[in-house]
C-alpha cells in the first residue's frame, strides 16, 4: 500500500525540483560562457595568441660589432681591439648585491677600485643593463668562476673586445677615447633613433676622433633568434645575422712627427700645429701636456680624474683645438700683405722706427727699449719684427679692415676639423667690443691688436691653417685629420677632403714679397742664428706675445716674474721655401721670445721631417732591396742546387764485369 506523502515533503520535492533546474540553468550558461570563451580563444584570437607564444618561445639577443680601428698615415695603430674576459653582474637579477660581490671576492681578486667603478656605472646604467665588476680575467680566473657559477645567478663572464691606445699620451687629444654608455648618451641615442644600434654595445666615443667619428666606428650589431624554455634558458639558436664591423680610419697624421714634437717640447706647456700645405692633411696635432686615454676605456676611478683635473698644467685640456692666445708678432705677414692689399700701405714706404710711437699722451715702446731699427719699408719690417711698423700700420688700416682682411685666414673662424669643440677665438671689431663689453672701441685698442697683442686671440689650429694658407698662395684647404674611411669587409676606400674651399685672390708680387721677407727672417732676421746652416729653405716668422702687460717706462725681467706669468714663445714656419710641405705653427707656454724657445723647437721638427725622416726612409727602402736581392741570391743557389741534383740522377750508371757480377 503506497505511502501518502505529506503536504510537507511534497513541498520539499517541489522546492529540490526547482533548485535542481536552477542549477542545471547555471550550469548549461557557465559551460556556454566556457565553450564561448574557448572559441574566442582558439578560434577568433588563435592569430594573436599563436604570435605570442612564438614570442615567448623565442628570444633576440645582440651581438656588438667590432669597432673601427684607427691608424696614422703609415699604418701605425692608434685605436685597436683586444678580445678579454669580463666579470659582469646585471643588478637587477640579483638578490643581495653587496653579499653576492663579498662572496666572488673568494674566488676572484676583485680591488677597492673595482668596486667603486662598478657601484659609479650601476648607478649610470639602466637596472637590467650587465655592469663589469672585474675585467681583463685570467685563464685561472674564468676556469675559478665558471666551476662555481650555478651559485650566482645573475652573474656571468663574458668575452667582449677592448679598446686600447697602443700610442698613450702622444695621441690623446687627436684619438681621444671611449666610455661607458651613460644616462645621457642612452638619452641622445633615443632622441636620435639608435638605440637599436647599440643594442648590447656598453661604450661609445667620448672624446676626440673617436667622438667626432662616432658613426663610422661603431659598425651595427648582430642579431641571434633563439629558442627558450619557460624558464627563459636557452634551448637552441634558430637564426643568426652577423654585426657588421665598423669602418677603420686612416690619418693624415704622420706619428714620428708627432712623437718627435712632443720629445722636443721635452714636458714643457704647449701646442703645435703642423699642416700640409697643398691638401690641408695635418701631420701632427700635438698638445702638452697629455694625459693616458687607457684609463678612461673601463671607467676611470674618482682618484685619478681629480688627480688629472685638479692638475696646475691641465693635461685634459687641448691646446691647439681649444687654446686660445695672444699670437704677437706672428700675426705681422698676414696684416703687411692684407695692407698691400687693400692700398692701405705701399710696401716701397719707408717709416722712421725710433723705437716708441706717440698717441697722444700715451707711448708704445718695442723691445729694443727705445733704440729702433731706423728706416724701414714692408719687407724689413717683417725680417726685424718692427713693432713701430705695425702700431702705424694698425692705425692706418682701422680695426673694422683688420678684422675682414683676417678673417679669410681663418683666425677668429671655425676651421671645420674634424674633432668637436674647436673654440672660435676672438678676431675684435667694433662690433664685438660693443657686444662684449657695452663700451666703444678706442683706437688705443687697434694699436695693440697691430703687434698681436690686445683682445685678439687665436688657437694654435687657427694660425697653422694660416699659415698653410699663405704658402698655397692664397687657396684654403680645410684642416683634416682623417683621410680615408676604410670598409674593412672590401677593403673600399672613401677620402674625405681633397677639394680646395676657397681662394684669397692676393695679387702675386704682394704674395712674394711677403714670403721672400719671411725667408729672409731665417736668413737675416730674427731666426738667423736657428736656421744656419740648414741644409734646406725655410721661411718663418718669430712672436713673443706678453702674458701680463708692463707698465710704461719699466723693462721685462723674466727673473722677477713667476714662471707661468712669462711671455709666450711663438714660431710659424712653411718650408721648403719654393715647394712647401709641411707649415708649422708653434707655442710654448711661458718659453719667452719666439727666438729663444719656438724657434729652436720649429728647427728640430723640420730637421727631422725634411732630413732625418727622408734619410730613414731611404734606409729602409735600401735594406729591403738588399733583402730582395739576398733572397733572390738565395733562390738562384738553391735552382742551382736542384740543377745539379737532377743532372746527378739523369746520369747513366756505367757497368763493369765486378758490377754485373754484383747485380747477379
Amino acid at each position: 500500500m503506497a505511502t501518502r506523502l505529506t503536504a510537507e515533503e511534497l513541498k520539499q520535492i517541489s522546492t529540490f525540483r526547482r533548485r535542481s533546474v536552477f542549477f542545471c540553468f547555471v550550469t548549461i550558461i557557465l559551460f556556454l560562457l566556457l565553450a564561448s570563451r574557448f572559441f574566442y580563444l582558439q578560434i577568433l584570437e588563435y592569430d594573436n595568441f599563436i604570435i605570442k607564444a612564438e614570442a615567448n618561445r623565442k628570444t633576440e639577443t645582440a651581438h656588438p660589432p667590432r669597432r673601427g680601428i684607427i691608424m696614422d698615415k703609415n699604418g701605425e695603430l692608434l685605436a685597436a681591439n683586444e678580445p678579454i674576459y669580463t666579470l659582469e653582474i646585471t643588478p637587477g637579477k640579483v638578490v643581495g648585491l653587496a653579499k653576492t660581490i663579498e662572496a666572488l671576492e673568494k674566488i676572484i681578486p676583485i680591488t677597492k677600485y673595482d668596486k667603486k667603478r662598478f657601484y659609479r656605472l650601476k648607478d649610470e646604467l639602466p637596472r637590467l643593463s650587465p655592469v663589469p665588476l672585474k675585467s681583463n680575467l685570467t685563464d685561472e680566473d674564468v676556469a675559478r668562476f665558471i666551476a662555481q657559477a650555478w651559485k650566482f645567478p645573475g652573474v656571468e663572464v663574458r668575452s667582449r673586445m677592448h679598446r686600447y691606445y697602443p700610442q698613450g699620451k702622444d695621441a690623446a687629444h687627436v684619438v681621444g677615447y671611449i666610455g661607458r654608455i651613460s644616462q645621457r648618451d642612452q638619452a641622445a641615442l633615443e632622441k636620435s633613433g639608435k638605440e637599436a644600434e647599440y643594442s648590447g654595445t656598453l661604450n661609445i666615443g667620448k672624446l676626440g676622433l673617436e667622438q667626432s667619428y662616432e658613426d663610422v666606428l661603431h659598425g651595427k650589431p648582430g642579431i641571434e633568434e633563439l629558442e627558450v624554455r619557460a624558464s627563459g634558458r636557452p634551448i637552441r639558436s634558430l637564426s643568426k645575422s652577423p654585426a657588421t664591423s665598423g669602418s677603420n680610419l686612416i690619418l693624415s697624421l704622420d706619428m714620428g712627427l708627432q712623437r718627435e714634437i712632443t720629445k722636443v717640447l721635452d714636458g714643457r706647456r704647449g701646442a703645435i700645429v703642423a699642416i700640409e700645405p697643398a691638401t690641408g692633411d695635418v701631420l701632427a696635432f700635438v698638445s702638452n701636456p697629455s694625459f693616458d686615454p687607457n684609463l678612461f676605456v673601463d671607467g676611470i676611478d674618482q682618484e685619478t680624474w681629480d688627480e688629472l683635473n685638479n692638475d696646475e698644467d691641465k693635461p685634459l685640456l687641448n691646446r691647439a683645438l681649444r687654446g686660445a692666445y695672444p699670437i704677437g708678432s706672428t700675426i705681422k705677414p698676414f696684416l703687411a700683405l692684407s695692407a698691400a692689399q687693400l692700398g692701405v700701405r705701399d710696401p716701397n714706404r719707408v717709416i722712421q722706427d725710433r723705437g716708441t710711437f706717440q698717441l697722444g699722451n700715451h707711448t708704445f715702446r718695442d723691445s729694443t727699449h727705445g733704440r729702433g731699427y731706423g728706416p724701414v719699408d714692408m719687407k724689413r719690417s717683417i725680417v726685424v719684427s718692427s713693432d713701430v711698423y705695425y702700431y702705424s700700420l694698425a692705425q692706418d688700416m682701422g680695426i673694422d679692415k683688420i678684422h675682414d682682411s683676417l678673417a679669410p685666414f681663418g683666425f677668429g673662424q671655425i676651421t671645420g676639423i674634424d674633432l668637436k669643440g674647436e673654440v672660435r677665438g676672438i678676431l675684435p671689431s667694433k662690433e664685438w667690443k660693443e657686444k662684449r663689453f657695452k663700451r666703444k672701441w678706442l683706437t688705443g685698442d687697434t694699436i695693440s691688436v697691430g703687434i698681436g697683442q690686445g683682445y685678439n686671440a687665436f688657437t694654435m689650429l687657427q694660425l697653422a691653417h694660416a699659415v698653410a694658407t699663405l704658402a698655397n698662395d692664397g687657396v684654403v684647404m680645410k684642416p683634416h685629420l682623417v683621410k680615408k674611411i676604410e670598409n674593412p669587409t672590401t677593403g673600399e676606400e672613401e677620402y674625405v677632403a681633397r677639394e680646395p674651399v676657397g681662394k684669397i685672390p692676393f695679387k702675386p708680387e704682394y704674395l712674394k714679397l711677403v714670403k721672400s721677407a719671411m725667408h729672409e727672417v731665417t736668413k737675416k732676421g730674427t731666426g738667423r742664428s736657428t736656421f744656419a746652416g740648414a741644409p734646406y729653405e725655410v721661411a718663418g716668422k718669430t712672436g713673443t706675445a706678453q702674458v701680463l702687460g708692463i707698465k710704461q717706462g719699466e723693462k721685462y725681467d723674466k727673473n722677477k716674474i713667476r714662471e707661468r706669468h712669462r711671455d709666450h714663445s711663438l714660431f710659424i714656419a712653411f718650408a721648403p721655401y719654393d715647394k712647401p710641405v709641411i707649415a708649422l705653427a708653434i707655442l710654448v707656454e711661458n718659453g719667452g721670445f719666439g727666438a729663444q724657445a719656438a724657434a729652436p723647437a720649429a728647427r728640430k721638427i723640420l730637421d727631422y721631417y725634411l732630413v732625418e725622416r727622408l734619410k730613414a726612409k731611404e734606409e729602409a727602402a735600401q735594406q729591403k732591396e738588399e733583402a730582395k736581392k739576398e733572397d733572390k741570391n738565395k733562390e738562384k743557389d738553391k735552382e742551382q742546387k736542384t740543377k745539379k741534383v737532377q743532372a746527378v740522377r739523369k746520369t747513366p750508371t756505367k757497368t763493369t764485369p765486378e758490377t754485373k757480377g754484383a747485380q747477379r
